[in-house]
């Protein structure tokens, strides 16, 4: 196992823990050689807190099990953790109806009290018919439905966590509700391991006869199941990054929870207002709105964003007043316009459809008023983050070459990969430097860093080994002129770099490091190997530095592999071991002949994949001498 699972010794209890239920957790490592999760289970409080000797080995054999398959996939496939976590499909807990089930649906309709059945999802499974009558909804309707969403009465977070208390700790749960207009029903949860059986009787039967007690008469503040949805979506938009994961989180959230059929997201670029994303319009809606002027008095987004104050039009007759043919032209009946503003700036607009008259109570008013200054503090981080990843990928582009030089008899392939989460900018370059038509400079680094700093001295240090490339072919003269040009750029960041001259006529090539990983070799007949270069020192560290070259044969056939050390080295890898992978990945994949380069390339980056988030950029170029 590699280590005891909290499980082998001492279940985890709640007792003596604040927990909003009572259970019991078994929590246990994931690791074989290196650690990559944990096994929760979640037992109800009635399980004994000490596991049972059969418990013990299956916690341990499941997690030696799931080690060796996820240690077996990541020999094969790179691993790339999952956006968001997987979620298994409902299993049938219990056969279909029988005899004695149908027997047993009869027995439940002769019952005065409503019976219910919930599965663990909370989708209701059975309604008698007595239910349905005190609920005011047919049994076709509910069953298969959440109560939540097809009993609006009961779209609140006070019930929704009775369900939750019920599921959780497998103990009897009560509450009372009222159905509109004022039907006070009283319900009893009691859970097993495959689903709530719930009673429904009317509060006064549930009290003996004695009648309910007296609505009160002062103000009914906002139904929490509102505030609990600024809550949630207030929290949401925080790990929102960009201005399309805004639009979505919005969309999802806002549309549901307020029983809208659609929505537009607007942005103000150029004083106008821009569509960034729309829910439930028909294609080509929006083309005649998108783009329209701040100045307009066509459209009701742009005069809530001039003024800075929310519409609220509940009816298609309210919107024909102000804004004639707006209603058939959306195919909406309802709108709620909500101007998107971040310290007196104009953001945008976020505009709440409904295809049928909808009266907007004054809790809602208030909370989708509170929702559209989240929004808008959300969308302005979003535009910086995307304007700010526009740069950076920009300048990424604008310092690697766009492409690299051809050369009869000569097939290249590149790819660079940064580091940097959401970036896609860092300090590592390639270039491939035609010097007359059979030869050619090739050129691969690393400059220290990961951000704009270390991509801007890349750019330098590219620029200047293409200008010392022009004056002199040695790859240890251009090495030695780069480090004298970034020594008196008086920069604080170093670079590793490797340096090859390739000759097709005479089929060689001469090599020179600095202080760079050495790269692979892969003659015809021959087994792949990593290439011993004498190194010099880094680029940027000493003044006078000499790199010795080192000449090899660079016969037809030949494949040379350069790269940076984002592609071998990890933290708590073998850095040997890394090198002889890829070389023996070379040696697996046939000598590639024209477009099969860049799938090289790809293997390459699949052979030791990464046990975690990618920590260094990767730089790779190929070049396979084929003449």
């Amino acid at each position: 196992m590699g280590g005891k699972p909290a499980g082998v010794g001492r279940l985890l209890s709640p007792r003596g823990h604040r927990r909003a239920y009572p259970f019991v957790l078994a929590a246990a490592p994931i690791t074989a050689g290196r650690p990559w999760g944990a096994l929760l289970l979640l037992w109800p409080a009635v399980h004994p807190e000490r596991p049972s000797r059969r418990e013990r080995r299956n916690i341990s054999s499941t997690c030696d099990r799931l080690a060796r398959l996820i240690t077996e996939h990541t020999r094969t496939h790179r691993y790339v953790p999952p956006a968001a976590p997987r979620v298994l499909p409902d299993a049938t807990l219990r056969p279909g109806a029988s005899p004695q089930g149908l027997a047993a649906a009869d027995f439940a309709a002769r019952l005065p009290e409503g019976g219910l059945a919930l599965d663990l999802q909370g989708r209701l499974t059975y309604v008698s018919p007595r239910a349905a009558e005190l609920l005011g909804r047919g049994e076709q309707e509910l069953v298969g439905t959440l109560p939540w969403q097809s009993l609006p009465w009961l779209d609140d977070p006070l019930y929704e966590d009775r369900y939750r208390a019920a599921v959780i700790s497998r103990q009897p749960v009560a509450f009372a509700a009222v159905r509109p207009p004022d039907t006070h029903l009283h319900f009893r949860l009691y859970p097993d391991a495959s689903g709530i059986s719930v009673l429904v009787t009317p509060q006064e039967d549930s009290r003996n006869g004695e009648p309910p007690p007296a609505r009160e008469s002062r103000p009914r503040p906002p139904r929490v199941g509102r505030l609990y949805q600024l809550m949630h979506l207030a929290t949401a938009l925080t790990e929102a990054a960009t201005v399309r994961d805004v639009v979505d989180l919005v969309a999802d959230q806002i549309v549901p929870a307020f029983d809208a059929q659609g929505l537009v997201l607007y942005l103000v670029e150029a004083e106008r207002l821009r569509v960034a994303g729309h829910r439930g319009y028909r294609p080509g809606a929006l083309a005649r709105l998108d783009g329209a002027p701040l100045n307009s008095t066509f459209t009701p987004a742009a005069q809530a964003t001039t003024m800075g104050v929310p519409f609220f039009l509940g009816s298609p007759e309210d919107i024909e007043q102000l804004y004639p043919g707006m209603a058939r032209l959306t195919g909406q009946q309802a709108w709620a316009v909500l101007p998107l503003t971040t310290h007196h700036e104009r953001v945008g607009c976020c505009v709440v459809a409904f295809e049928r008259p909808h009266p907007f109570s004054a809790d809602e008013r208030a909370v989708l008023t509170s929702l559209a200054g989240l929004i808008a503090q959300a969308l302005e981080r979003a535009r910086l983050y995307d304007a700010q990843y526009d740069l950076a990928h920009g300048l990424q582009e604008a310092l690697l070459p766009r492409g690299l030089a051809e050369l009869p008899g000569l097939e290249t392939a590149a790819c660079y990969l940064p580091a940097t989460r959401g970036m896609d900018i860092g300090g590592d370059f390639y270039d491939l430097i035609r010097l007359s038509p059979t030869s050619a400079a090739a050129v691969i680094g690393d400059v220290q860093g990961h951000n704009v700093a270390a991509a801007a001295l890349m750019g330098q240090i590219r620029t200047a080994i293409r200008a010392h490339a022009s004056v002199t072919a040695n790859p240890a003269d251009i090495l030695a002129r780069t480090n004298r040009l970034l020594l008196e750029l008086d920069s604080d960041l170093i670079a590793s770099c490797m340096c090859v001259q390739l000759d097709l006529d005479r089929h060689q090539a001469l090599l020179a490091s600095a202080g760079h990983l050495p790269p692979l070799l892969a003659r015809p007949g021959e087994r792949a190997q990593v290439l011993e270069v004498h190194p010099g020192p880094l680029l940027g560290v000493t003044s006078g530095a000499d790199y010795p070259a080192d000449a090899v044969e660079f016969p037809a056939g030949t494949l040379l592999a350069l790269y940076t050390d984002g592609l071998v080295e990890a933290p708590g890898d073998d850095l040997d071991q890394a090198l002889m992978a890829h070389a023996r990945q070379l040696d697996r994949d046939p000598r590639p002949c024209g477009a099969q380069l860049g799938g090289l390339v790809d293997d390459l980056l699949r052979t030791v994949p990464p046990t975690g988030p990618r920590t260094d950029d990767i730089a790779v170029l190929l070049l396979h001498s084929v003449g």
